[in-house]
C-alpha cells in the first residue's frame, strides 16, 4: 500500500510539473530583462510598463472585454433556460435539443468557425463585432448549459411544488425559490462563459472583420516578430493570473453544499 501511495503521488507530481512548468517559465520570463528569454539578464518590470503603453494591445483588450461582457449575459440566460428545459422535460424533441447543445463542445473549432463564416457570408452579414458576438454566444451557451445541468441534479423541485401549494404564483416560486438557489451555479457558468469568450481565438479569427481584432488575435499577430515576445510574456502572465482567479471562483461557487 505504501509503495502504491508513493507511486501515485509521484505520477501526480510529474503530471502537475509537466503541465505547469511551461507556465512558470512564461511568468518568470515576463520579469526577465532579456528580450529573447534564453538567458536570465536580471529582474525587471519594464515589459509590463511597455505593455500598458502599447495602444494596439490595449484597444484589442478593450474590444475583447466588451464582447465578453455582452455575450456573457445572453449566453447565461439562454443556457440556463436550456438547462432547466432539458432537466424538467423529457421527449424526443429534448433529445435533439440536447444534441444541438452538445454539438459546439465536440465540433472542432476550425470547422465551427469556418461554418459560421460561410453562414454569415451567405446571409450577407458584414463581419464585425456583431458576428463575433453571435459566435461567442453560440458556443458559450453550451458551456453554461452543461454547468447548469450539473447544478440542477442536486436541486429539489418539490420545493417549487410546495410553494405553489402554499399559494405562490409560478413567477413568485421562480424568483423567490428557484433563482436564489440556482444563483451560485448561474454565477459560476457566467464566469466560465466570460473566460471562454475572452480567450477564444480560432472561431473569432474566422468571424472577425477589419478593425475588430480581439486580444487573442492580436497576440497571434504579435508572435510573428521577436521584438514583441517580452510584451506577450507579460500579457500572458496577467491573463493567466485572471484565469486562475476565475477558475478558483467557479470551483468555489459550484462546490457541493455542506450537509448539516
Amino acid at each position: 500500500m505504501k509503495r502504491s501511495g508513493f507511486f501515485t503521488r509521484s505520477v501526480i507530481l510529474t503530471v502537475l510539473v509537466f503541465f505547469h512548468l511551461p507556465l512558470m517559465v512564461l511568468v518568470i520570463n515576463s520579469f526577465n530583462a532579456s528580450r529573447f528569454g534564453g538567458t536570465w539578464e536580471g529582474f525587471t518590470t519594464h515589459w509590463y510598463s511597455d505593455l500598458f503603453r502599447n495602444r494596439e494591445v490595449m484597444e484589442a483588450f478593450k474590444r475583447s472585454l466588451v464582447i465578453a461582457l455582452w455575450s456573457t449575459p445572453a449566453a447565461t440566460l439562454l443556457g440556463t433556460l436550456a438547462a432547466v428545459a432539458l432537466h424538467r422535460f423529457h421527449s424526443r424533441l429534448q433529445k435533439v435539443h440536447f444534441l444541438l447543445v452538445q454539438l459546439p463542445l465536440v465540433l472542432p473549432e476550425v470547422l465551427m468557425g469556418f461554418s459560421m463564416l460561410l453562414f454569415f457570408v451567405a446571409m450577407g452579414i458584414n463581419l464585425g463585432l456583431t458576428t463575433i458576438w453571435i459566435a461567442h454566444v453560440t458556443f458559450c451557451l453550451s458551456f453554461v448549459t452543461m454547468v447548469m445541468l450539473g447544478r440542477l441534479q442536486d436541486f429539489d423541485f418539490t420545493l417549487l411544488d410546495a410553494a405553489r401549494d402554499l399559494g405562490a404564483t409560478r413567477w413568485q416560486a421562480t424568483t423567490r425559490i428557484l433563482l436564489p438557489l440556482l444563483w451560485p451555479g448561474i454565477l459560476a457558468s457566467a464566469l466560465l462563459a466570460f473566460t471562454v469568450s475572452l480567450d477564444d481565438f480560432v472561431i473569432t479569427f474566422f468571424v472577425s472583420g477589419p478593425g475588430t481584432t480581439t486580444l487573442p488575435v492580436q497576440i497571434y499577430s504579435m508572435m510573428k516578430t521577436s521584438r514583441s515576445l517580452p510584451i506577450i510574456n507579460a500579457l500572458s502572465s496577467l491573463l493567466l493570473f485572471g484565469t486562475v482567479i476565475t477558475v478558483a471562483s467557479i470551483h468555489w461557487l459550484t462546490r457541493p453544499a455542506r450537509k448539516l
